[in-house]
C-alpha cells in the first residue's frame, strides 16, 4: 500500500475535538484566524481546572478496588503521531483482565446521560492509550464530583474508534485548508459564545 505523499504533519488535542463537537468553528476561529477564546473567564472551565487540582482528595483505594484496578498512573500527557492527537489523561487504569481504561474527573452533576463530548473525550484517550501502552481499551470511566464522586462506566467500541478518527479528519482538514465550516445545528450554543459577534 503506498504512503500519501503530503500526509499532514498536525496534531491537535483533545481539547480542540470537544471544541469541534460544541461548534467546527471554534476549529476555524482558533486555528485559521488566530482568535482566542479567553476560556479563562467562563466558571465552569475555571472550576473544572480546580476540580483537577482537588481530585487527590478522592478515595484512591475505593475507586481502585471497585473498578477492579491493580494500578493506575496520573496526569499522563500522550501523544499519537500517526492518528494526529495528543492530549493529557487523568488517569490511565490497569484493571485485572489485562485491559486499560482512562477514568476523567468531571465538575458536573450527573443527569441520567453521558454527554457526546465526555464520550468522545473517553474515546480518544483510549486511543492514545492504546497506541503508547500497546493494551486493549475496551471501557472509559467518568467521575462526576459533584454527584458525590458517581463513576459511570462507558464501553468503548471499534465503531467508536472510527468515528474519532473521522472527526479528527475533518479537524485536520479545517486547520491545514483553512475551510469554514458549518456553524452548530443547535443555536441555543450561539447564545453564550465569546465569538458570535464575527460568526456570520
Amino acid at each position: 500500500m503506498e504512503q500519501k505523499e503530503s500526509e499532514s504533519s498536525t496534531i491537535i488535542t483533545i481539547s480542540d475535538v470537544l471544541e469541534y463537537l460544541f461548534c467546527p468553528r471554534f476549529i476555524y476561529f482558533m486555528y485559521c484566524l488566530d482568535i482566542p477564546q479567553y476560556e479563562e473567564k467562563r466558571y465552569k472551565v475555571v472550576k473544572g481546572r480546580d476540580v483537577h487540582k482537588q481530585r487527590q482528595m478522592t478515595n484512591k483505594e475505593y475507586v481502585r478496588k471497585k473498578l477492579n484496578c491493580i494500578r493506575k498512573e496520573s496526569e499522563v500527557y500522550v501523544v499519537s503521531k500517526s492518528n494526529h492527537i495528543k492530549g493529557i489523561v487523568d488517569e490511565v487504569l490497569f484493571l485485572e483482565d489485562n485491559t486499560a481504561a482512562p477514568l476523567e474527573y468531571k465538575f458536573a452533576e450527573y443527569k441520567d446521560k453521558v454527554f457526546s463530548t465526555y464520550k468522545y473525550q473517553l474515546v480518544l484517550q483510549a486511543l492514545l492509550i492504546k497506541e503508547n501502552y500497546n493494551i486493549e481499551v475496551q471501557k472509559g470511566y467518568i467521575c462526576y464530583t459533584r454527584s458525590n464522586n458517581m463513576i459511570k462506566e462507558l464501553a468503548i467500541k471499534p465503531s467508536d474508534f472510527k468515528k474519532a478518527n473521522d472527526i479528527i479528519t475533518d479537524i485536520i482538514e479545517i486547520v491545514d485548508k483553512g475551510k469554514y465550516p458549518s456553524a452548530t445545528k443547535s443555536k441555543n450554543k450561539c447564545i453564550d459564545c465569546c465569538y458570535r459577534n464575527i460568526c456570520v
